[in-house]
């Protein structure tokens, strides 16, 4: 016992080497002593020594040894009924499988673990499962319920303050994470320096260093030079653990920032030190991982001062290392990283076959991309989606009058699409496309040859656009524009189709976005005979009702049936005929839960009811509980929802509101899939959504809908309009599709026509709203 709490007390200094000796003396000693004599009452000292050494393994970053040592103790404190101690081992295995990227199954141990500690009366051990749970739901994305575990685990640690006030201050710490993940800086920022009064530097200095992260962010620059001189002072006396490394690296990273962004007083020389001692240190460790995350970013560091051989060799150095010791979350950095290099001295070659290489990556990768080792600082933003970006505009690349290959360009779409997905993975926070897709191809190639495909991607220095046509070859053309002019043309132009007197401005700037995207083809779409045109949309693209565009005579509705889809798969198609034809209709008319009332939903649903035979739950009817009921009763191919909803760039804030609460983006799948009979519906309509005001990315929220509920194509709304002109048009719809057997597209085309054509509807704010994603036949 003493040799293993030796070995503890070597710990907290970061002395390793003297801590393994300890440790192993004592398990050995132990070991020797059972093997000679059988003495079952060491079992529980064996357990603690086991427990300490897991400690040791973990925090030199050796995960899967520690993982075995505390399940062999916990094994131990079962058979001897000691539960306590078995909670606290169970809970340092959670800790051990985030670290091996396992959160599901970390999530899953500390969800048990808490349940039995609800019942329990307050101890270090409480706060402590709490707050691990919190920290693990901000990960797979559960923000809300992070948040409010994590303020459980405050108020048990502050009740007993005596036993443990460094559970206090890791808790504000966590919770300042959390709020950072759910863009509450204010908040974040009131954590962090709550946390910062910790007794433990580690603490204290992880606290300063997010807060400086925030800081730079938020672009206070003057605030953070000062925080940074403090951390500056600090940062040398951190004991040598796993986290002093990464605090350093987290450090040099913000002081690369500020050196930036022009602000005096950062030499790169003492950049370099920094990242060179985090080096000396994980070496030191033995930690093999934080070398490779070490050696790159001092590779990252000569790129930015464009030293590029050094920069070159070191992240040579940290890629033979990260693949070595297969740690795919750094790995892809340190590709993508080589590709800026290699472009930077001209091999376009190489730096395409890097690029390619963290694109399969992060393919791989997928789901567990979003559940990064927490103290690696990721923003999908600056750190994924620059990747896709990047390796079109390489594709893409040719000599003025020459097109690129087709190799290149079948690359370059895979790519975008690889970014669609990567967005909503992100989104959701999970991998989210699943079932059995076709490929958009053999859609327009074998089943609808009067459908074209066209793929916009905006780069930072021109909007490239590829297209594809039934049975020919991939076709691309570009406009030279910056991204900056792009988004203010489409932020002006959204903001006039909300406007009813805006109509000159509006065509005007709906003929520049077409110019862009459809003009230089307008000759090649109509020798191929195209009545549909499915658009898969790039960034503030998605904000604009592509119907809406104008090529000076007319608009786009007026020449073809249009449709969006996320990616080049969609779920197989199936025509509705009016005797397979099975409506559930709901709706809410009053105004609930702060949303005003909806005095056009009775109409509408009535405008269906008499097209076709529907189910219908209107107001208090339709709660979450009823609409389960029926949904799970028949099998509805058509689901129609006339109520408040809104779509956002963050999942927490996507839903749709019920009589009795709101279902949200997540829970929608569980609603609306039913293992028993998959991929039931054929059509879900949201016709009284809109996309969250202010949120240039919002749209992401209405692909995300479609995607979650499952079904082959969605009809939603960019803009809510509670007018007599959505009754109109849905009774159109629905008449088109059923007397007429269109396809979806094209009814919905005929619907928007017949509204233009009313004098009273002529402003796009009438009919251009409705957008159909997924399959259009």
């Amino acid at each position: 016992m003493s040799l293993s709490n030796l070995s503890l007390a070597y710990q907290q200094l970061g002395q390793w080497s003297k801590a393994s000796q300890a440790i192993a003396q004592s398990l050995n000693l132990l070991q020797t002593k059972q093997a000679s004599e059988g003495i079952t009452a060491l079992t529980p000292i064996l357990a603690q020594a086991l427990d300490i050494q897991g400690r040791l393994q973990l925090a030199q970053g050796k995960a899967e040894s520690a993982l075995n040592t505390w399940q062999q103790a916990a094994a131990i404190y079962s058979e001897i009924d000691d539960k306590t101690r078995l909670i606290r081992t169970q809970i340092n295995s959670a800790q051990a499988w985030q670290t091996l990227g396992h959160y599901r199954q970390a999530q899953k141990t500390l969800t048990e673990i808490n349940q039995n500690l609800q019942n329990q009366p307050d101890s270090t051990l409480k706060a402590t499962g709490l707050r691990s749970l919190g920290n693990v739901l901000r990960v797979v994305g559960d923000l809300e319920q992070s948040r409010k575990i994590l303020q459980q685990s405050l108020e048990v640690a502050t009740r007993i303050q005596g036993q443990s006030p460094q559970a206090i201050s890791e808790t504000w710490l966590s919770l300042g994470n959390t709020a950072t993940a759910q863009q509450d800086t204010p908040a974040a920022l009131n954590y962090y320096q709550q946390a910062a009064r910790s007794t433990s530097l580690t603490t204290r200095i992880q606290a300063d260093l997010n807060q400086l992260h925030l800081l730079l962010d938020d672009n206070q620059l003057t605030v953070a030079k000062g925080l940074a001189s403090q951390i500056q002072t600090q940062i040398p006396n951190l004991p040598a653990t796993r986290k002093a490394v990464y605090a350093r690296i987290n450090f040099a990273q913000s002081l690369m920032k500020l050196a930036a962004r022009g602000v005096d007083g950062y030499e790169v020389k003492e950049i370099a030190q920094l990242l060179a001692m985090a080096v000396q240190q994980a070496r030191d460790l033995q930690d093999q991982r934080s070398v490779a995350y070490a050696l790159g970013n001092l590779g990252g560091l000569y790129e930015q001062t464009q030293q590029f051989s050094s920069a070159q060799d070191l992240t040579q150095q940290a890629l033979i290392l990260s693949q070595a010791i297969n740690v795919p979350d750094i790995t892809y950095r340190w590709q993508w990283q080589l590709g800026r290099l290699l472009k930077a001295q001209g091999d376009i070659k190489g730096a395409i076959a890097a690029y390619t290489e963290s694109v399969k990556i992060l393919q791989s990768l997928r789901n567990d991309l979003v559940a990064v080792n927490p103290e690696v600082q990721f923003s999908f933003r600056d750190e994924v989606e620059p990747i896709y970006r990047q390796l079109v505009d390489l594709l893409l690349q040719s000599e003025a009058s020459s097109q690129p290959s087709q190799d290149n360009l079948v690359q370059a779409r895979a790519v975008i699409e690889s970014l669609q997905l990567a967005e909503l993975d992100n989104f959701f926070r999970v991998a989210c496309l699943e079932g059995r897709p076709i490929q958009i191809d053999s859609v327009i190639d074998q089943k609808d040859s009067t459908a074209a495909v066209i793929y916009p991607i905006i780069l930072a220095d021109k909007l490239e656009v590829i297209l594809k046509l039934p049975q020919q070859p991939l076709r691309h053309y570009k406009i030279a524009i910056t991204a900056s002019e792009v988004e203010r043309t489409l932020e002006q132009l959204r903001q006039n189709l909300l406007k009813p007197h805006t109509l000159q401005e509006t065509r005007s700037l709906s003929q520049q976005v077409y110019n862009w995207l459809l003009q230089p083809v307008e000759k090649n779409l109509a020798k191929s005979q195209i009545k549909t045109l499915v658009f898969v949309l790039d960034g503030s693209l998605r904000n604009i009702p592509m119907a809406a565009l104008y090529d000076g005579q007319q608009y786009l509705i007026q020449k073809y049936a249009i449709a969006l889809t996320p990616g080049l798969q969609l779920l197989a198609p199936k025509s509705l005929s009016q005797q397979q034809l099975k409506v559930l209709t709901a709706g809410i008319t009053e105004a609930r839960q702060g949303f005003s009332a909806l005095g056009n939903v009775a109409f509408e649903l009535n405008q269906i009811q008499s097209e076709v035979s529907t189910k219908v739950l209107l107001n208090q009817e339709f709660t979450s509980k009823t609409f389960q009921k029926e949904i799970n009763s028949i099998l509805f191919s058509v689901v129609h929802l006339a109520t408040h909803g809104q779509f956002s760039s963050k999942a927490e804030e996507t839903f749709i509101l019920t009589w009795d609460g709101r279902i949200n983006v997540n829970q929608l799948d569980n609603l609306l899939r039913d293992p028993e009979k998959p991929n039931a519906i054929e059509l879900l309509v949201l016709s009284a959504c809109q996309t969250a005001a202010g949120d240039k990315r919002a749209a992401l929220g209405l692909a995300g809908m479609a995607v979650r509920a499952g079904a082959r194509s969605t009809l939603g709304s960019l803009w809510n309009v509670d007018d007599e002109s959505t009754a109109e048009l849905m009774s159109q719809f629905y008449g088109e599709l059923i007397t007429k057997q269109l396809t979806k597209a094209e009814a919905l085309r005929q619907a928007q026509v017949a509204l233009l054509k009313n004098p009273k509807y002529q402003h796009p704010i009438f009919w251009a709203p409705y957008v159909l994603l997924g399959n259009w036949l």
